[in-house]
């Protein structure tokens, strides 16, 4: 039912039609929200009145194109609830294992389906949760960065909103920590009130309950009562046994069981409300655990998620002959499918935007042959890594392998195991497996994942696994290319670039992004290290800033390999005509720590210019104090620094404040 409304006014001491307009649009979806459950009759009485009243023309209605006839009349739809819980793999009971206590989701399992192989994409939180509610990859969006805040072209939406256009209401309890601005009101309540108990009588609900008791900051929280035993913890082989471990990880499991004790809730909460046989029940862990190698990694450690559904009888021929009670999924599925899923099981039609696929429901697609997996900036800290999985191997290409796994991240350092992993590698108290994690990393990880799930032996260098290296190379470029993934820019680049457009625009836009040579050159520059300063010497001098940027990489990638290392006069001579902030921090760098004395006065001289935010980009200033940490300034080069660095953002959203001041207290600022 389409209202047009013709009738002009001024909207409160809104002179711009534009902010009217938007007032009219949240005031016309919030009133027929409250109208489409009341006879038609009053409906549009009440409608016509709004009219008498003076409303500013518009054309509204429930929905992007869909009539009220169609979203209600006849159309029995089924409730959907989805249940997550923060940092937790899937050590649970009804994933085998047997040290875990989670009774309800164990029960919720034996009435369900469990998936087997399903990553998060992203192994935190909230590039995970940008990937959910979107169904688009984040790194396809610019949105990858932990934590960044994008804008969205008009055509994409969230989730919510999609299945608001067919009836739901659509509840979130409570956290979101999205890396986009959505327009409009995607949830009809998101806050830790927020409940299906809120929706109009008879209407299909989405309710979302996400839990926080496992997350990362809860398994370091003491003083803390141990019930699980310590001593009958398994310790991974990537983490050396020490008590601190042990501690860490029992307090995990017990994290886990409160958890599975509030799902317990919600669901009775379900069933007290006689909606258990009209409900499609959803649970997932949002990454790995908050254990340092697990979130934040690329490893199943990290990405690796447990994710069960649960149908009435009622809708089980909804899901479709896949769906089986009580059965576990090898089909490999990751957050990318959730929404289009959950859109098809609402009977509705999945946008051409989304990139993910239907596992069950009327637009289940084929089983996937690969799943991927990105990491980017977390936190403070710079990294790109890509990862692509099948059903037996794990690939992990690893653009900068100059920077560790375990790069000094604050946050991450608040774990007790974490220093104490530390100091043990420090003190070379660690075997291979262990020390790993503190080091450079290798260009490009392969993992037999029957053989070695833990991931602690690399094959990439073996002769035998070259056509399977190969095949999981290829893939993954090919996703890369066909998502037309921004990770290859550097963050302060792509922003630079795209303007006033959404970065997705800038990434669509190959006149202005030419993914193909970009990939080519980093891969030249960090993968293939036989390559000569004549071939990293091209990449300097090519026309676009981002190639420019990953041949000077290929220089520090080199020397802090110990690689090939060419003559760094290449680096001096880009250096005094180079344009690109982004591209002078990364030769600034190579020539502070591998070049003369004198290239380390100048460099770091210069890099503290480019860390001053008042001056300079925030971007670019987080990428110079990363490059004067590696550095390793010490207190009189700190002393004889020239500007007074600021710890203030400017010019971006409060998503980014933590990063000056983060960098600036490690360097002892």
């Amino acid at each position: 039912m389409a209202i047009h409304c013709r009738k002009r006014i001024r909207f409160g001491n809104h002179a711009d039609p534009s902010a009217s307009r938007s007032l009219v649009r949240t005031a016309a979806s919030s009133t027929v929200q409250s109208l489409w459950s009341v006879p038609r009759g009053v409906a549009r009485l009440a409608i016509a009145s709004m009219a008498s009243f003076g409303w500013v023309a518009f054309t509204m209605s429930v929905g992007v194109g869909q009539q009220p006839s169609q979203v209600n009349k006849g159309v029995d739809r089924p409730n959907i609830l989805w249940i997550s819980s923060e940092d937790n793999g899937p050590q649970l009971g009804c994933y085998g294992d047997t040290y875990a206590t989670t009774p309800n989701l164990d029960a919720l399992a034996a009435r369900g389906m469990r998936y087997e192989r399903a990553w998060s994409c992203a192994p935190v939180c909230a590039p995970a949760r940008t990937t959910i509610i979107t169904g688009i990859w984040p790194n396809s969006l610019g949105a990858m960065h932990m934590r960044s805040q994008v804008s969205l072209p008009r055509e994409i939406r969230l989730l919510p909103q999609y299945l608001h256009d067919l009836g739901y209401y659509c509840s979130n309890n409570v956290k979101e920590d999205y890396n986009v601005e959505a327009a409009g009101k995607p949830w009809n309540e998101s806050s830790n009130k927020a409940h299906w108990r809120k929706r109009n009588p008879g209407q299909p609900f989405f309710s979302v309950f996400n839990f926080t008791v496992s997350h990362e900051s809860q398994i370091r929280k003491r003083p803390h009562t141990a019930v699980h035993d310590p001593k009958s913890v398994r310790v991974p082989p990537y983490h050396p046994d020490l008590p601190e471990v042990r501690q860490d990880w029992a307090q995990y499991y017990d994290k886990i069981t409160e958890m599975d004790e509030q799902v317990g809730k919600v669901l009775s909460e379900l069933a007290e409300d006689g909606l258990q046989d009209e409900t499609i029940v959803f649970y997932f862990g949002d990454h790995g655990s908050g254990m340092p190698r697990s979130k934040r990694w690329l490893y199943e450690s990290g990405l690796r998620v447990p994710v069960l559904v649960a149908a009435p009888k009622k809708w089980e021929g909804l899901l479709g002959a896949s769906y089986k009670t009580g059965s576990a999924s090898k089909d490999l599925i990751c957050f990318a499918d959730l929404a289009p899923t959950v859109i098809g099981l609402a009977g509705g039609k999945v946008p051409d935007t989304m990139q993910g696929q239907a596992f069950l429901g009327p637009n289940k697609k084929a089983p996937r042959e690969y799943i991927f997996g990105f990491r980017d900036r977390m936190d403070e800290r710079y990294d790109c890594s890509r990862a692509i999985r099948d059903a037996k191997y794990s690939y992990i290409r690893n653009w900068m392998p100059h920077r560790a796994q375990g790069q000094f991240l604050s946050y991450m350092f608040e774990t007790p195991t974490t220093n104490a992993w530390k100091s043990a590698f420090d003190q070379g108290k660690t075997n291979e497996a262990q020390g790993y994690f503190w080091g450079p990393k290798a260009p490009e990880e392969l993992y037999d994942l029957e053989k070695d799930p833990d991931q602690i032996h690399n094959l990439a260098s073996l002769p035998e696994h070259a056509q399977t290296l190969d095949r999981m190379r290829k893939g993954l470029s090919d996703w890369m290319l066909e998502i037309r993934d921004l990770g290859l820019l550097p963050e302060s680049e792509m922003f630079l670039r795209a303007q006033k457009d959404p970065p997705y625009t800038l990434g669509h836009d190959s006149s202005r992004f030419a993914l193909e040579t970009i990939e080519a050159s980093a891969d030249l520059a960090t993968r293939k290290l036989g390559a000569n300063g004549d071939e990293l010497n091209a990449l300097l001098g090519h026309t676009d800033s981002a190639v420019r940027y990953w041949g000077a990489t290929g220089y520090l990638v080199r020397y802090v390999l110990g690689k090939s290392q060419p003559d760094l006069a290449g680096l001096r001579s880009r250096l005094s005509v180079e344009k690109s902030s982004s591209v002078r921090v990364v030769i600034l760098e190579t020539l502070a720590r591998f070049g003369t004395p004198e290239d380390r006065e100048t460099s770091l001289a210069e890099l503290w210019k480019l860390a001053d935010a008042e001056s300079n980009d925030l971007l670019v200033a987080t990428a110079a104090l990363n490059a004067l940490d590696h550095a390793v300034v010490s207190a009189k080069e700190r002393e004889a620094k020239v500007p007074k660095l600021t710890d203030k953002s400017k010019g971006y959203p409060q998503r980014y404040n933590t990063l000056l001041p983060k960098l600036l207290e490690k360097l002892g600022m």
